[in-house]
């Protein structure tokens, strides 16, 4: 390739990431404001400022611009991004460590993504192809979060998969109730010191579930 058609190539190439990032950014932009009958092809289009016809022949549709966003950690955290600034030092941690951290850090990125939680609430009531395809990506999140907790220790307990699937819905719940009332339970689902009484309980769960002699 010439000198010509690489300087070519690149703005294209950094073009192409920008208009991506304007239409998964007008994604969350359209359900934030309409809800989830309003997100089509065309709402999202005129959200990002661009023809539709580049949502198709970057995406593939709205199916799999959904799915991208889903994947994208707009909506959802990534696992990754639950493992912390240093993932190989936790990883290295025992486990009750890495369960607890997990869970604290899946607390705080819930707590500060309110879109989500408004997505989670209109979820319970209203279910069509598009919370499916979300409904999809949390379940691929799921498997992807054991094995990266637990891995054979999960495979040898199977108790501990419900265990994890209890919290996980658990602290959902909390935080869609966060939305309309302050107190459950005697612990304050809107003030941090709350949230911090309830995260050191699921670390003293996990020395619990997985001591050190393990």
């Amino acid at each position: 390739m010439t000198v010509a058609a690489t300087a070519t190539a690149q703005p294209r190439t950094r073009n192409r990431a920008a208009t991506e990032e304007r239409i998964l950014a007008a994604v969350g932009q359209v359900l934030a404001r309409d809800g989830f009958e309003a997100v089509g092809v065309n709402a999202i289009a005129r959200e990002a400022g661009v023809d539709k016809v580049l949502i198709y022949r970057y995406f593939g549709g709205l199916p799999e611009l959904l799915q991208a966003w889903g994947r994208s950690g707009r909506f959802w955290p990534r696992v990754a991004d639950l493992l912390g600034d240093d993932p190989q030092a936790l990883l290295a941690r025992p486990l009750a460590e890495r369960y607890a951290r997990f869970f604290a850090h899946f607390v705080d990125e819930l707590r500060a993504r309110p879109l989500t939680v408004e997505i989670l609430a209109a979820e319970l009531s209203h279910r069509n192809e598009l919370t499916a395809i979300l409904e999809a990506e949390r379940e691929a999140w799921g498997d992807e979060a054991t094995r990266v907790l637990g891995g054979p220790e999960f495979a040898a307990r199977p108790f501990l998969n419900g265990v994890t699937l209890l919290l996980v819905a658990g602290v959902q719940y909390l935080v869609l109730r966060s939305r309309r009332i302050r107190v459950f339970g005697g612990v304050d689902l809107q003030s941090d010191a709350g949230w911090a009484a309830l995260k050191a309980s699921i670390a003293e769960l996990a020395r619990t579930l997985f001591p050190p002699s393990r």
